[in-house]
């Protein structure tokens, strides 16, 4: 019965620090953040996708990367599964606009990076190769195969003085 009562106990725990919600875009900060309003709360929560990296605001792309975003999700109802926090604070999420993976459309068209890993390819490298092959956003530019990822972007320059 104790093996039992702990099992339990656990699970409820588990599921009382689940961070899926339902909400609406209220901002967009950049190719890859935006603020969210959980359904029935008031306050907006820093959300930044999981998986991608859009060009910072400051670089080539960025305010297209920006505007892409905001024309689809800005004012839209999401699905938001929050699976970490950043060292800024945000929300680190996997995000669903009508059941698509928020994050794979942005690759898809061109507007982020998926970044390689030491061991793999990206979470959507199947994603960014097809937006490279048919020169779809960034990749549209002359040379865009030799542009700056942000992370390296972020490393020479900083953040963007906006």
């Amino acid at each position: 019965m104790r093996l039992e009562v702990v099992a339990l106990s656990l699970l409820l725990c588990a599921a009382a620090q689940a961070k899926t919600f339902e909400g609406k875009v209220t901002r967009v900060s950049d190719g890859d953040t935006l603020w969210v309003v959980a359904s029935g709360q008031t306050k907006p929560i820093k959300v930044r996708l999981q998986g991608i990296d859009a060009p910072e605001i400051c670089q080539p792309w960025g305010t297209q990367a920006r505007d892409a975003l905001r024309a689809r999700l800005l004012r839209q109802s999401v699905s938001v599964d929050v699976r970490a926090r950043d060292d800024y604070g945000r929300s680190i999420a996997r995000l669903t606009y009508n059941n698509e993976d928020v994050a794979a459309w942005l690759v898809s068209q061109g507007h982020a990076w998926s970044p390689r890993g030491r061991w793999d390819e990206g979470v959507y490298a199947a994603e960014q190769a097809a937006a490279k092959r048919s020169k779809s956003g960034l990749w549209r530019a002359a040379g865009a195969d030799q542009g700056i990822e942000p992370r390296v972007w972020r490393k020479i320059r900083g953040a963007c003085k906006i």
